[in-house]
């Protein structure tokens, strides 16, 4: 008999919902996934778990209003015969079913608390069996090349869970520690241990890496941004000063560096610049930023992405000055998850308390479950708050 039990979700629908002339995502009711070894034996390696809580990130952002990854969803949706994709990959949930060998490898049982990484890695490709799993050749992305969280039920390989302990981390934040290992990657490419650092682009990630360098030793943190709101925020999470970007009408091209913001850096650092310069908006003009504003042999972190060209100003100046630039992408899976556990469950440096106090606003309009989802209401949050969450039990 076909299953045909069915759950709530939020989706992109290809049929029914032109890419270039819609926004958002539609709820719908959608079958309800299951485990079933008879009929497929891969399930022995799968858990179903009730998802409770679900974090909506920048990537989710992008297709909300279509502006990123438009091509894999399609590929994806074409290679699985579908047309109808659930969206999602921020977690935190229980453990409703296990698959029989994911019992026996990792442990699992039902009613266990996990979150998830959201990049299912092959583990046989050249960068997988070298360690580099982080940026495996042929990951699947939950939540865009496979169906994603932002539904009551979601199944997954055991392989990508992530054990959570609620009278640890409390449930809003465990949701989000997938986005909150992005910021973790991002300090721990170098160290920052007495640095003075600069964050360009205080968005969500941001936001984290605010807390995260402050506990990982940075002496001093700068912030670059240009929204009042997360200018606030930054400092209330603890950025020693938080410089205002500006439009620059007077600028030639708008991948040129910003003259104000590097003065105001350099000022605020006796003409040295910062150690270490982290650029997490994606944008050309903040990258050539970053690398006007850090000192000579200074790093600097690439965080933010924006498809298309780019120019680097001044090209000469970055060998000559002996700058490095560093990608980051995703987690080190699981070496971040690990730093990120310990971070968040360590009671002296408050950064659980900041993120559900400051950033989730302490739940006031950030909270969304799907039984009272409204389109207009929840993206009016995503574009006041810099994390929303939805509830789903």
């Amino acid at each position: 008999m076909k299953h045909t039990e069915k759950m709530w979700a939020l989706v992109f629908d290809r049929q029914k919902d032109n890419w270039d002339q819609t926004k958002g995502l539609r709820k719908m009711e959608v079958v309800k996934p299951i485990l079933d070894e008879h009929s497929d034996p891969d399930d022995s390696d799968n858990v179903l778990i009730k998802v409770i809580y679900a974090g909506f990130c920048g990537s989710d952002r992008g297709i909300w209003f279509r502006n990123s990854f438009k091509g894999a969803i399609f590929d994806s949706l074409k290679k699985e015969k579908k047309h109808r994709r659930i969206i999602g990959h921020e977690l935190i949930g229980e453990i409703v079913q296990v698959g029989s060998r994911a019992r026996r490898h990792f442990g699992y049982k039902p009613k266990d608390i996990v979150s998830t990484e959201s990049h299912i890695i092959c583990g046989t490709c050249y960068q997988c069996r070298i360690g580099d799993n982080h940026v495996c050749a042929d990951d699947i992305i939950i939540g865009i090349s496979r169906d994603g969280c932002f539904a009551e039920y979601i199944k997954l390989p055991a392989k990508v869970l992530w054990p959570t302990d609620k009278n640890k981390i409390s449930l809003k934040v465990g949701a989000i520690q997938e986005p909150f290992g992005n910021a973790v990657h991002c300090c721990m490419k170098v160290d920052l241990r007495g640095k003075t650092i600069a964050v360009l682009g205080c968005g969500t990630i941001g936001l984290f890496v605010v807390l995260v360098a402050r506990a990982l030793g940075a002496s001093r943190i700068i912030g670059i941004e240009p929204v009042e709101q997360h200018r606030r925020i930054a400092s209330e999470l603890g950025a020693d000063e938080v410089i205002p970007l500006k439009t620059n009408p007077k600028k030639n091209k708008e991948w040129q560096y910003d003259r104000p913001v590097i003065d105001a850096v350099l000022e605020l650092t006796g003409g040295v610049g910062v150690d270490v310069a982290m650029e997490m908006s994606g944008f050309n003009s903040s990258l050539n930023n970053a690398i006007k504003l850090v000192r000579r042999g200074g790093d600097v972190i690439l965080f933010g992405l924006k498809s298309g060209e780019s120019v680097i100003q001044d090209f000469d100046r970055l060998i000559v000055n002996g700058i490095s630039l560093h990608s980051v992408i995703g987690r080190r899976i699981f070496a971040n998850w690990y730093v990120t556990r310990n971070l968040l469950e360590s009671k002296k440096n408050g950064i659980q308390e900041k993120i559900h106090d400051i950033i989730l606003a302490g739940g006031q309009d950030t909270i969304f479950h799907i039984d009272d989802f409204d389109p207009e209401t929840f993206e009016k949050a995503i574009k006041e708050h810099p994390k929303v969450l939805l509830q789903f039990s």
